[in-house]
């Protein structure tokens, strides 16, 4: 089966637009935690949502990238900072939900991320990294611009590039054995979900150091 075939782009276009809406919910969260204006809220939900698919397609070269050829793209994370913007107390209230849902366009973003960029003539391994990349890339540039350390690289945050990695590990080796069926990705990217969700329930984190002897305050 062809790559291309795997979903039908109404449908391909409403997962990405779901995710892209989660990823900028916490975006702009993030940016009212840290008491940014309403400029500031958009531009955070933006390059929260967008971030890892416009690194990706400026990889692979598939330019213009999709989120400036696809309005919806770019009107879903303005959508998104409009509900925070006005109903923050609100969402702040759901936060477990929006981070189930943050989970679950972790392991949508992988997985067609990975996907996207073997069908740009991509290797297994390197498409793996850039599903990785879609999925954590905005997240990482979120936390750059809010001046604080990005979650991906703390040892005190739950696992969330994992997930990410097993999710496009998943889909590689489905294309190598010849097996990557709308089935069979959806299974990697329910795989990511659920691992992201059991890392949050029981604080699943990366070792640090073997035989650590730092003296740096931990934060």
């Amino acid at each position: 089966m062809q790559l291309q075939q795997l979903f039908s782009p109404s449908v391909q276009h409403t997962l990405d637009v779901i995710g892209i809406f989660v990823f900028a919910i916490s975006g702009a969260l993030l940016a009212v935690r840290k008491n940014f204006d309403v400029f500031g809220i958009a531009v955070l939900a933006e390059v929260t949502a967008l971030g890892g698919g416009l690194f990706r397609d400026l990889v692979i070269g598939a330019v213009p990238p999709a989120a400036f050829t696809d309005l919806g793209y770019f009107v879903t994370p303005l959508v998104a900072t409009l509900v925070v913007f006005f109903l923050h107390p609100h969402v702040e209230r759901i936060q477990a939900a929006v981070l189930v849902f943050d989970a679950a366009g972790l392991g949508l973003f992988c997985v067609s991320g990975t996907t996207k960029a073997y069908s740009y003539g991509l290797g297994l391994t390197a498409s793996a990294t850039l599903g990785l990349a879609t999925a954590v890339g905005g997240g990482v540039l979120r936390d750059v611009l809010a001046n604080e350390v990005p979650s991906l690289l703390r040892w005190d945050r739950d696992l969330y590039a994992v997930p990410a990695i097993v999710g496009s590990a998943m889909v590689v080796l489905c294309i190598r054995f010849d097996t990557l069926t709308p089935l069979t990705s959806g299974f990697a990217a329910l795989t990511a979900f659920v691992l992201r969700l059991l890392a949050m329930r029981f604080h699943w984190r990366a070792p640090r150091a073997w035989n650590r002897r730092s003296t740096v305050t931990e934060e």
